[in-house]
């Protein structure tokens, strides 16, 4: 995909301004209730972000990675080569050398390593009806054999009203309490440890007018294997509400249904199946 020459000043950050906004922040970061967390609003430039969002691909357009299942749907797309001049030089400043500084400061946390992969990161964008239910994440990087630490999203939606939903949703560890709901609003940045435990997501269907979609940009970070490195790789976590139903897999529900009904009404099931046409 090729793209005009860049049309703002590309933005860096300025490493002493970036280190006393972590330790503004870093008790609130700690402190934080149900996992540690922190949300900075007005947190990059906004002729940067709109020069990004004049490039942000439609949800039609190639590259975009679709999801749709009964716990997550929804458009991600990593691949940079895709991605405008202005998204990738984002994207570069927040893996560079002052960043990583920054969140370490304001986390605690030692010796993090960026992902130039974007597994799983990169642009995020929801279109009506859009969910991610709640879930904690994958616990390692499996191509650099890394832990992952740390979960940053930045939200690209201007003017976005409440009643469009979206919000992002932090849970307890027992998943019986939402915790915080963030509305996901322009130049907003939600950072988050990540653990067994840090169940989030959003997960009601989106509820914006036809047209628009909720965006994001989403990076990881990672430390080198600690004291769990023998611990097994899992994939996303999803965990359900105390309001929401259980969903059962078709296969199950077929041996369920094998359980208590005679054999006739299978038969003759099996039989309207294999009509042409049915599906």
């Amino acid at each position: 995909m090729s793209h005009p020459a860049p049309p703002v000043t590309w933005f860096f950050f300025d490493r002493d301004a970036l280190l006393a906004r972590a330790d503004r922040y870093r008790d609130a970061f700690v402190r934080a209730e149900p996992f540690s967390h922190v949300v900075l609003d007005d947190f990059l430039p906004e002729d940067a972000l709109d020069a990004l969002l004049r490039e942000f691909p439609e949800p039609g357009e190639a590259g975009w990675r679709r999801r749709d299942v009964a716990h997550e749907r929804k458009l991600g797309l990593s691949d940079e080569t895709a991605m405008g001049p202005n998204t990738r030089h984002v994207l570069q400043q927040l893996n560079s050398q002052v960043f990583l500084e920054f969140l370490e400061r304001l986390t605690g946390i030692d010796g993090l390593i960026p992902d130039p992969h974007f597994v799983g990161g990169g642009l995020h964008q929801i279109v009506p009806g859009g969910l991610l239910k709640i879930h904690a994440d994958f616990n390692r990087h499996q191509r650099l054999a890394l832990d992952r630490r740390l979960n940053l999203l930045l939200y690209l939606n201007r003017d976005w009203n409440d009643t469009y939903g979206g919000h992002l949703e932090l849970w307890d560890r027992s998943m019986t309490v939402c915790r915080q709901r963030i509305l996901p609003i322009f130049n907003r940045c939600v950072i988050f440890a990540t653990s067994e435990e840090s169940y989030h997501g959003h997960p009601d269907p989106l509820t914006c007018p036809p047209g628009r979609a909720r965006r994001s940009m989403a990076l990881y970070y990672y430390t080198a294997p600690g004291e769990n490195a023998d611990a097994p790789f899992h994939t996303t976590l999803f965990r359900p509400r105390p309001s929401d139903a259980p969903v059962q897999r078709p296969g199950r529900a077929r041996r369920a249904a094998r359980r208590v009904l005679p054999p006739v009404v299978l038969d003759v099931a099996r039989a309207i199946r294999r009509r042409p046409g049915s599906s």
